[in-house]
């Protein structure tokens, strides 16, 4: 995809941390993007600070865990930009606790999000990205290949998105579709209730992975990176 001007690409959860990260990212480099969130109005005041071009950015409401919300999102994009060309299947949850006391409700809010919401953002996806050969990328975990304690509920969604991942790439690339899983380690966001600050520097920034997805969109058609695992550089003492 050498020239990304003007190509498309649909992202879930691209409101805060990671997602927003790559957005920006996609923006800078002349893409046009379609941004996802359960409230409709995140999504809008995310659109508004990305970019003030409206004609570049589109602000989605979505749930990933169903796939008729899914499919009437990348729907909408479709109609709205005219094609699709990218997809970053990036909304997650972290719910962390050991199994003793681990509620079926913050399991079932995991598994739905971070990994059947995966499986309807490809299913809702795949035939406008069969026509424009397009790219999926997933953000999984290095918690995807490494157990930790109180992770059972995101080690499994994690371990299963990696799976899922590989899977459907030997699935869709006979169509000419790229896929690719990148497992971020520690990255300065939000998530799992951190509030970003000065002492996270350490850590792996948002636009760091957008500069990730930029590489891989930039590949030779012939190479396939199709799992890149991410760390710190210098991890905090």
């Amino acid at each position: 995809m050498n020239n990304l001007k003007d190509k498309v690409a649909y992202i879930t959860g691209g409101t805060k941390g990671i997602g927003y990260g790559i957005a920006k990212t996609l923006l800078d480099s002349g893409m046009r993007v379609a941004i996802t969130s359960r409230i409709i109005r995140a999504a809008k005041q995310a659109a508004e600070s990305l970019t003030q071009d409206g004609t570049k950015i589109l602000p989605l409401e979505s749930n990933v865990s169903s796939l008729v919300s899914e499919t009437r999102a990348v729907k909408a994009a479709l109609d709205h930009f005219g094609q699709l060309d990218i997809v970053i299947a990036n909304a997650g949850v972290g719910h962390f606790a050991p199994i003793d006391s681990l509620t079926e409700e913050d399991w079932k809010d995991t598994i739905d999000t971070n990994l059947t919401g995966v499986f309807n953002t490809v299913k809702a996806s795949i035939d406008p990205l069969k026509k424009s050969k397009g790219y999926i990328i997933t953000i999984a975990s290095l918690a995807g290949t490494n157990f930790f304690e109180n992770g059972a509920a995101y080690n499994a969604s994690k371990f299963g998105l990696v799976g899922f991942t590989q899977a459907i790439m030997l699935d869709l690339r006979k169509y000419g579709i790229k896929v690719t899983t990148i497992m971020p380690g520690s990255v300065a966001t939000h998530f799992n209730n951190n509030t970003p600050k000065d002492a996270d520097a350490w850590k792996i920034q948002p636009e760091d992975i957008g500069q990730i997805v930029i590489d891989l969109l930039n590949m030779s058609p012939r190479t396939l990176p199709s799992k890149i695992e991410v760390r710190p550089s210098m991890p905090a003492k």
